[in-house]
């Protein structure tokens, strides 16, 4: 990492910075419902269909709001929209601490998932554009490795505070720690500028509405593009939510582990999926973006069958958790700097804002779609045949998809 960041300026590297950490503590922000839900089945009665209600409103609302702010990065700039973005999922994570039903933290769950989904749409165009087109994938990559650090903060604050406090007010105490991000948007005020690309889509912002920017991402042009982008985040979310959400029930009930050893074969997921983040950003700046898409996609294609498919021994399921980090974040991870050099500066925002969050919408289906088969194909096989199929699907949108390494970045259709 040394070389290419050294060779960012001080703006690059705060906005480096910036981007991580929004990316980091959106994480921590989304996954403290995890961890407070057997709390909630306990003290409020609530049924299981109703945690799975409140998990699906966040995915759903998050791609809304992906949408609605890549349309305003667009309009009003990268950089406001992501304070803004941070901000609404702080402020709606710590209102949540204060909610006593499912009806209302429900409410506070889904207006949270808008700024959940408007993070990544002004973070990742943000971070595109400002790094020098030799490092793109890299700083990119890196800057998306913060979701597994924003994971490990979650967990940490939540091994801390269910230790200091009684159960029924740690939730609580958790949620409020939601509202830490808020934090870096007052050192973002001062240290953050918008980016040059931005600034010189000056005169069509003056020229053009709203609406003509979301319909050029259908124009003859550009269509394609969008339509491979959606396709590419479709496979990637897909599979990512489907080892997100199943893999904890697959290691309790199909291989009866306790829940301390659970948590030994998460950490080696988790630790795969930073490494993956990482490694992958290099490998999409030294071979090129389709073709680490390829690898990714069949690595994590490979992998999941063999995890749930084949009766490994335990201590090789164990090692096989790296792998399977590695391979289904990896994908995710050259998706920013793609994305950013797919589209032109003037619509830059709305078309990957529209590409990461339609897709998203259509990955959220997957884990759905692994609970209503798995009665009729068992656990194992139906998570395996539908992440592999989301894998797929990435490795044949990779072989059409136009390689953008290294790609001067557009400024107009």
């Amino acid at each position: 990492m040394q070389s290419w960041y050294r060779s960012m300026a001080p703006t690059q590297r705060r906005t480096f910075w910036a981007c991580f950490f929004g990316w980091a503590l959106d994480a921590m922000d989304v996954q403290l419902f995890a961890f407070v839900i057997p709390t909630l089945l306990t003290i409020w009665g609530m049924t299981r269909a109703q945690a799975g209600v409140i998990g699906t409103s966040a995915l759903v609302s998050s791609a809304i709001g992906g949408v609605i702010s890549g349309l305003l990065a667009d309009r009003i700039g990268r950089v406001r929209v992501l304070k803004l973005s941070i901000l609404w999922f702080s402020l709606f994570t710590g209102l949540s601490a204060f909610t006593h039903s499912f009806h209302e933290l429900l409410f506070t769950r889904s207006l949270q998932g808008l700024g959940f989904g408007g993070e990544w749409a002004a973070g990742a165009i943000l971070i595109g554009e400002v790094v020098d087109k030799r490092i793109r994938g890299r700083a990119v990559g890196s800057v998306q490795s913060g979701w597994p650090v924003g994971y490990a903060f979650a967990g940490l604050a939540y091994w801390v505070l269910y230790r200091l406090l009684p159960e029924h007010t740690a939730w609580r105490a958790l949620f409020l720690v939601g509202l830490v991000p808020g934090l870096l948007v007052v050192w973002m005020r001062r240290n953050i500028e918008e980016s040059e690309v931005f600034a010189a889509t000056a005169d069509y912002r003056e020229k053009s509405g709203m609406f003509h920017t979301f319909a050029l991402i259908f124009s003859r042009g550009v269509f394609g593009r969008t339509l491979l982008a959606s396709l590419m985040a479709a496979g990637a979310l897909g599979g990512n939510y489907t080892i997100l959400t199943w893999l904890v029930t697959f290691l309790r009930q199909t291989q009866s582990l306790t829940v301390n050893v659970t948590t030994a074969y998460l950490a080696v997921n988790i630790f795969g999926s930073f490494c993956g983040y990482i490694g992958m950003a290099y490998l999409s700046d030294a071979l090129g973006r389709r073709r680490t898409f390829a690898l990714s996609a069949a690595g994590a294609t490979l992998t999941v069958l063999a995890y749930t498919r084949l009766h490994l021994p335990m201590p090789a399921l164990l090692l096989l958790g790296f792998p399977l980090g590695l391979f289904q974040s990896g994908i995710v991870s050259g998706m920013g700097a793609c994305f950013t050099e797919l589209f032109p500066a003037q619509i830059r925002g709305t078309a990957g804002g529209f590409s990461y969050n339609f897709g998203r919408g259509v990955g959220a289906l997957v884990p759905a779609a692994v609970g209503l088969t798995s009665a009729s194909l068992g656990l194992a096989p139906a998570i395996g045949v539908w992440a592999a199929a989301s894998y797929v699907l990435v490795f044949v949108v990779a072989v059409f998809l136009p390689e953008t390494r290294n790609k001067e970045l557009e400024i107009h259709v």
